[in-house]
């Protein structure tokens, strides 16, 4: 299942994390990240992964995003190409952290592609175009993918959604968390269960399934009351680093 886990890999937080891109233009408090990035390991930690902590990059406000430079797909890592030329350096470095931790590893070279804007569903995965991925990115990962025996479906992200992942997540096999203008989306229609949060609880679209348990944005009471009728819900609180865009999944890569 995609969202059974034993590792996971999280970045230390950097004190240029002020300095994030935001779509808000709003410059986060360091101390309040790290108390919210503290307790997500807490949580992590008390589910029994293994957790793997990376060290601090000050020269890369955003690197604390780990997934947005790589994917993991079974015992391979493909290395991704960010677009924003202030995160494109992570990638190199990333790779020289996590290569050991698999079998294979895989370079997206031409195009720009980042993690969040891809969901993986067992072995599919939906590659959603934004203004951080481009047709040539992810039609070069969907050549990897294929390569390695995964499916591939490419298609828009809706207009003012930062990120594919921003407002959907999978919370079961066939089931994909959503905000209202994702469920709009013709392919996530026809093809799977679509689970819509009410208008103004957008934010807890991004939540994090990790096996038997769903991680969920503190703060959406409508959300937890709808999720908690079939779920076992931790809520996490991540206000402030939702100040520069990010949320639950963008924290971790996991396999």
């Amino acid at each position: 299942m995609t969202y059974s886990f034993k590792n996971i890999i999280i970045r230390k937080p950097n004190k240029s994390v002020q300095n994030a891109l935001s779509s808000q233009n709003i410059k986060p408090n360091f101390e309040n990240i790290l108390v919210e990035h503290n307790n997500y390991v807490k949580v992590m930690n008390e589910l029994d992964l293994k957790v793997n902590l990376l060290e601090p990059m000050e020269y890369f406000p955003d690197s604390i995003f780990v997934e947005d430079p790589a994917i993991i797909y079974k015992e391979n890592c493909i290395i991704l190409n960010p677009s924003d030329p202030s995160r494109n350096g992570e990638k190199k470095i990333i790779y020289n952290e996590i290569k050991d931790y698999f079998e294979n590893t895989y370079f997206i070279e031409n195009g720009y592609i980042e993690g969040g804007d891809i969901l993986n569903i067992n072995n599919h995965f939906i590659i959603g175009l934004s203004s951080r991925t481009n047709k040539l990115g992810a039609e070069n990962l969907s050549y990897i993918l294929n390569s390695l025996g995964a499916s591939v479906s490419i298609c828009e992200t809706p207009k003012n959604i930062l990120h594919f992942k921003s407002e959907c997540s999978l919370i079961d096999d066939d089931v994909i968390l959503v905000s209202n203008k994702m469920a709009k989306l013709e392919y996530l229609k026809s093809n799977y269960h679509l689970l819509e949060l009410p208008l103004g609880e957008e934010g807890a679209a991004n939540s994090l399934r990790i096996n038997d348990k769903l991680l969920v944005p503190e703060g959406f009471v409508k959300a937890n009351d709808i999720l908690s009728k079939n779920y076992d819900i931790i809520n996490i609180k991540v206000n402030e680093i939702s100040k520069v865009d990010a949320g639950l999944s963008c924290m971790s890569l996991r396999w």
